[in-house]
């Protein structure tokens, strides 16, 4: 039986996310990015849609790499300014029922016990439709706005994240039983004193002794989205991601991709189908071919090529705007994002090939077409690829999506290959059309949940 699409919107809570210079489109709405009505009409439309989240990417720092300074960057808006995308969920959650909601979160410079705290409110507000995307960031701005001269070594970082992940299990797993409350009124309990459990742990990041300040969520942890390609980052989504986020640029390359994270899960002792793999695009669509390239041509003339090799200096730490258009960008093996940098190995890259390669602003596969082809091409790309679904990314919004949804959706449910309603229950239960809202039993961060009478030493020591 043909696999169901998931997909993903990816957006971000600033003006210049992927495809940039289009916010200067006529038809764009990305500057009243600071309203909550902009949110919640978006997530309404989103959830119009049958989308199975809103997937919202962060940063902390700013991009300096490109001319050694911000000037491309804010003169085009590249994520700058950028708001924080967890104070969004309440309100758009308020205006839908089964929308999820991915939330991009720093784990380098957030503190764990009240980072927990935060993930449990949401997972309460929105009844179980909040994931976490885990990022170790790889900004040197960020590393100095937040203290340290830089950013800890690149494979440092998924050693913190480990030690992160299992004090955040600790706490949403372990410090509560799942019968604690009763909320008995005649014998005046709310919390049964012997089912809530002090949390201890002392290791070489992270010290915390405490109780998780939140009674159990519906989903306890929220889904676990990681985006690392790197071998240390693939060891680290087999260990913990139940979602991974990839960025391809052909068929072949990403189910070779796609064959590594599966990979990775089944050296970890967990099901390889057990995660489910995301990829980005960009999707362009009109009534019919011809009008899709129009659209197309219309967009490339309001895009910033620029911008987007500048957002692309950032992340591999190469200043491009230092070498002439023809000459030859060598690779580097510095401490930013390891498979960006993989990118630029052949030594066939020059500064001019980037601004091409980014014509759109940014660099993610575009698909532009007539509903009908560009359904055929999304489909093509599961079946060969052995993808999950998309992050599918804005270009003009809120129109962008608005065309994918009145266009696309109805030829991917026609073919079957797309929900015609929301299944029940929490975000990882739709994801994985189950009936199990918390962790599977084969995820390490279920042998940390509180159970009666409490597992030996097991969420007393590191």
């Amino acid at each position: 039986m043909a696999r169901e699409i998931l997909l993903n919107a990816f957006n971000m809570n600033c003006i210049g996310h992927i495809n940039h210079g289009l916010w200067t489109h006529p038809r764009d709405t990305s500057t009243q990015y600071k309203t909550l009505g902009y949110w919640t009409d978006l997530a309404k439309l989103l959830e119009r849609g049958l989308f199975d989240g809103l997937f919202i990417a962060d940063i902390v720092g700013t991009y300096d790499v490109y001319g050694q300074s911000l000037d491309v960057t804010l003169k085009e808006s590249i994520q700058l300014p950028v708001n924080d995308p967890l104070l969004l969920v309440s309100a758009m959650a308020a205006v839908t029922r089964n929308l999820g909601f991915g939330l991009t979160a720093n784990l380098t410079y957030e503190a764990p016990y009240l980072f927990a705290r935060r993930l449990s409110t949401l997972d309460h507000l929105t009844g179980g439709r909040v994931g976490w995307n885990i990022v170790t960031g790889y900004l040197d701005s960020a590393a100095r706005a937040m203290g340290l001269d830089q950013q800890p070594e690149h494979d440092r970082r998924y050693d913190q994240a480990d030690e992160y992940l299992q004090v955040l299990y600790k706490l949403l797993e372990g410090s509560w039983a799942t019968d604690a409350v009763v909320a008995d009124r005649e014998r005046r309990v709310y919390a049964e004193p012997d089912k809530v459990r002090k949390v201890r742990h002392q290791g070489e990041f992270y010290k915390v002794e405490g109780y998780h300040l939140c009674e159990p969520s519906p989903q306890r942890t929220p889904v676990l989205f990681q985006a690392g390609s790197s071998p240390r980052g693939l060891a680290f989504a087999g260990n913990h991601a139940e979602c991974v986020f990839i960025s391809g640029q052909n068929k072949a390359a990403t189910r070779a991709q796609v064959d590594k994270v599966r990979a990775a899960a089944k050296a970890a002792g967990r099901d390889p189908q057990a995660i489910k793999v995301f990829m980005g695009i960009t999707v362009i669509v009109a009534p019919t071919e011809q009008a899709a390239q129009a659209k197309h041509a219309e967009y490339l003339r309001h895009a910033s090529p620029e911008a987007g090799v500048a957002h692309f200096a950032a992340s591999t730490g190469i200043d491009f705007a230092a070498y002439a258009l023809d000459e030859p960008i060598g690779a580097s093996t510095g401490n930013a994002i390891q498979s960006a940098t993989r990118q630029l190995q052949d030594n066939a890259w020059t500064r001019r090939r980037l601004l091409e390669q980014h014509a759109l602003g940014g660099r993610y596969v575009t698909v532009v077409g007539s509903p009908e082809q560009v359904a055929d091409e999304l489909i093509a790309w599961i079946d060969e690829t052995g993808l999950d679904g998309f992050n599918l990314t804005r270009t003009v919004t809120p129109e962008s999506f608005e065309d994918f949804i009145d266009l696309v959706i109805p030829q991917l449910q026609q073919r079957g290959r797309y929900k015609t309603a929301y299944a029940e229950g929490t975000l990882r239960e739709k994801l994985f059309a189950s009936d199990q809202a918390h962790l599977p039993a084969d995820h390490p961060g279920s042998a940390y949940r509180h159970t009666t009478p409490a597992p030996t030493g097991a969420l007393h020591h590191a």
